[in-house]
């Protein structure tokens, strides 16, 4: 399986680089905030449908206009696949969740992608280091912490189970859709492939909003500004502005480098909460979150690691 941003990065200035990895540190982190904001008069199928459908028409309109050829169905239908997996899938079952459980510890959830991505590359037949497999145990502890209880009670636990599952499910489908992404025949440019993609996974979200009655919902009530707001941000930062800037980054900045995200975002994102919507943050989710932090980022750094060893043994040689 080739991996698409295998290619050596492009030449860029320091000030851009540390603008780009600040926007998607502080953008990405934000969003799940933003998704609880939103949730208070607009259910999560509908804003995620809307989201993706909106921000999609814009981006695929300006890559068109910038001389983007006309998508092949084979496109389209890889497009269809990773927009099922990472926008309809995982970010819907996000949204959904945020009902039962904190932003905060969503985006701590959430982050345990890395560690699922080892364990699929795993089942595909890739032997991982053994530091990513001591990073991924450490990090599935952190989970145990948050969902087990913390004394006999089954409904002593720090985060609610169901919407924790939902969110595993969640992080597998991310997972899996970003590794089929990797060989998978996608448009180019990046933009317009991230754009189709938001286009299906809005469409299915949008779709299944009607049938759950969402819409009905929607129509019958009245939606804040504040729920108003939370979406165009959505919209603009999460989706336009964020993901553009994660796909530049890929080519400016090697894959390791802007990986940092995964355990930089739930920091921003717990801070967020509790700062701005007084969440709270008990001692064993706070420890909780720090074993899934240190689990993602030994997982993120393990090749790093593994070849600091290796000099090591070489100079003692």
């Amino acid at each position: 399986m080739t991996d698409p941003y295998a290619a050596p990065p492009e030449a860029t200035t320091r000030a851009r680089l540390v603008l780009g990895f600040a926007t998607i540190y502080s953008v990405w982190g934000s969003t799940y905030l933003a998704i609880r904001f939103g949730l208070e008069s607009i259910p999560p199928f509908f804003m995620g449908g809307v989201r993706f459908l909106i921000a999609g028409t814009l981006v695929y309109a300006w890559a068109r206009l910038r001389g983007a050829a006309t998508p092949t169905p084979r496109e389209w239908k890889s497009s269809a696949i990773v927009g099922v997996l990472l926008l309809f899938i995982g970010n819907g079952a996000v949204s959904w969740s945020e009902q039962r459980v904190s932003s905060g510890m969503t985006s701590l959830l959430v982050a345990t992608v890395p560690l699922w991505l080892v364990l699929c590359e795993w089942a595909q037949g890739q032997q991982p280091a053994i530091t990513k497999l001591i990073g991924v145990a450490i990090g599935l502890v952190g989970v145990g912490l948050l969902v087990l209880p913390a004394s006999g009670a089954a409904s002593d636990t720090v985060v609610d189970p169901v919407g924790a599952g939902v969110l595993m499910v969640s992080a597998l489908a991310w997972t899996i859709g970003s590794l089929y992404a990797r060989g998978a025949a996608m448009a180019k440019p990046a933009t317009l492939a991230i754009a189709m993609q938001m286009l299906v996974g809005g469409s299915l979200l949008l779709a299944l909003s009607v049938a759950t009655g969402e819409v009905a919902t929607v129509m019958n009530s009245r939606i804040t500004m504040g729920s108003a707001l939370a979406l165009l941000y959505l919209i603009v930062f999460g989706s336009i502005i964020g993901f553009s800037t994660y796909m530049w980054l890929l080519r400016v900045a090697s894959p390791t480098a802007v990986g940092t995200y995964a355990y930089v975002n739930p920091v921003v994102a717990v801070l967020l909460g509790v700062l701005l919507a007084g969440e709270h943050m008990p001692s064993q989710a706070l420890l909780a979150s720090l074993v899934i932090v240190g689990g993602v980022a030994m997982v993120s750094l393990a090749p790093h690691v593994s070849r600091g060893f290796r000099g090591l043994r070489n100079a003692t040689d």
